[in-house]
């Protein structure tokens, strides 16, 4: 795996024009996983230590951090992110925090899953960051408290050691922790400020929960599915489109670019676990000018199994939730969807249920992960 470059040492002061110019970051290779702190997912800051300058709210908010020169409030210069007073020592004669001082937030994972990469954003945090960040995970099933969560007998494990970072920085960690988690603890030695956190991974759902529900979209991020491949991301990603809930603007489906040859594009996603499909919905909402002008799907049982297309090229209308009950059930571990020529939909779902081995897969690599 490629080293993943690391940024410490403040940032320039902000001299004016585009505060991303000098704004350091990088490819990380982690990156196309989904962020398992989404929002979107039902991610939250469940609480924190010190929120004195900003709020642990904006850590998860979606899209970069932005910059306002001019903006002041009573408690001084309003950031958008996470940020702390700055810490003192215990007297005059040791004015310095110690070297265990430090501030946290614990974060409740929108999906539970495998985490691979954590990013830590300190953008425009030019000379207010924190020295070194730590990231410790834990997993707790229902809906633990904040007091749970720090009770002494909860043991979290460390995904991210203590370590230096850069302000206005991406700051990338790879994570190799083969576990499930529910939450997060992000520490920040001693003080200062976080725009955003992004935690990038696999979901792995309850099977409880989805053998409760018994019938479900097996597609669906939430429950464990996932966008493997795309023929195009250009201006929006192809994970978008098993994300909850409706498309509430354009960008929140999936976009390709404008074909100028006889191609078309497509997305490649692999089911939580083996199913049975018996509907499917394809939606082109906020997609006015631009949605898919037809589409198929397909399905695919097992790694080398063969494409069997299970809904034949149809016709799109645009800012539409079509749905297409099917005369016999589909069963497989993959799905594609096609879309001719280009363009875009803003959501794909799979209605079905897990078959047996589907299940019993699922719940063994869930045990595996200490679920």
């Amino acid at each position: 795996m490629t080293a993943i470059p690391r940024f410490t040492g403040d940032a320039n002061p902000y001299g004016g024009g585009d505060p991303y110019a000098d704004y350091r970051t990088a490819e990380f290779p982690f990156a196309q996983d989904a962020d398992l702190a989404d929002r979107r997912l039902g991610a939250g800051v469940v609480a924190a230590n010190d929120e004195f300058f900003a709020e642990r709210e904006n850590l998860l908010v979606p899209g970069r951090a932005e910059f306002d020169p001019e903006h002041f409030g009573h408690k001084g210069k309003i950031m958008d992110g996470w940020e702390t007073r700055r810490r003192r020592g215990v007297s005059a004669d040791h004015p310095w925090p110690t070297a265990e001082d430090h501030d946290w937030a614990l974060v409740r994972l929108g999906a539970p899953g495998v985490i691979s990469g954590i990013v830590v954003d300190t953008a425009h945090f030019r000379g207010n960051y924190p020295q070194a960040v730590s990231v410790e995970g834990v997993s707790m099933p229902g809906s633990p408290s904040p007091r749970d969560l720090l009770a002494d007998d909860v043991k979290w494990t460390t995904l991210v050691p203590r370590t230096a970072v850069g302000g206005h920085a991406a700051n990338g960690f790879a994570v190799d922790v083969e576990q499930r988690f529910t939450h997060l603890r992000v520490n920040q030695h001693p003080d200062g400020g976080i725009a955003r956190l992004r935690v990038h991974g696999e979901v792995v759902p309850d099977p409880a929960w989805l053998a409760a529900l018994g019938t479900f979209d097996v597609v669906a991020l939430e429950n464990g599915g996932r966008a493997e491949d795309a023929s195009d991301r250009f201006y929006s990603p192809a994970t978008n489109t098993i994300q909850p809930g409706r498309s509430r603007k354009m960008d929140d489906g999936w976009e390709t670019r404008r074909r100028r040859d006889t191609g078309h594009d497509w997305i490649r996603y692999r089911l939580v676990a083996r199913s049975e499909i018996r509907a499917l919905e394809i939606d082109t909402a906020c997609l006015k000018g631009n949605s898919a002008g037809w589409a198929s799907v397909s399905v695919r049982d097992g790694e080398d199994g063969e494409w069997r297309e299970i809904l034949p090229r149809t016709r799109l209308q645009p800012d539409t939730d079509h749905r297409f009950p099917l005369t016999a059930p589909a069963v497989g571990t993959h799905a594609r969807v096609d879309i001719f020529p280009d363009g875009g939909i803003s959501r794909l779902r799979l209605f079905g249920s897990l078959t047996q081995d589907g299940t019993a897969g699922l719940e063994a690599r869930y045990q595996e992960l200490g679920g």
